[in-house]
């Protein structure tokens, strides 16, 4: 069984930073892409930015110069940087990670349960 479990969510004022962390563990062979996902309240879950096992990232077009997407490999792991909040920030944060859990088998989508950042103005 895979989990993964994010933390680092809170309350903030519009400018300030928040790092999220998001960490597997389970029955891993091997983890290809990584990412963060978002809701607002009424939206739907949009791509906040996406990692490749290489550390290719891509990020949502809104976000660019704002947040940044890491991970470490060795600790099952991947973060969020995210600086200057806004208010629009606000959402719930889901990790999700691509793994194989043996050599054998295609890779499976795991998501974490989320996490809660709230911008306050």
């Amino acid at each position: 069984q895979v989990q993964l479990v994010e933390s680092g969510g809170g309350l903030v004022q519009a400018g300030e930073s928040l790092r999220l962390s998001c960490t597997a563990s389970g029955n891993i062979f091997v983890i290809n892409a990584m990412a963060w996902y978002r809701q607002a309240p009424g939206k739907q879950r949009e791509l906040v930015a996406h990692i490749t096992s290489s550390g290719t990232t891509n990020y949502a077009d809104s976000l660019k110069g704002r947040f940044t997407i890491s991970r470490d490999n060795a600790k099952n792991a991947v973060y969020l940087q995210m600086n200057s909040l806004k208010s629009e920030d606000t959402a719930v944060y889901y990790c999700s990670a691509d793994i194989r859990e043996t050599q054998m088998v295609i890779p499976t989508r795991y998501w974490g349960q989320g996490t809660q950042v709230t911008v306050s103005s």
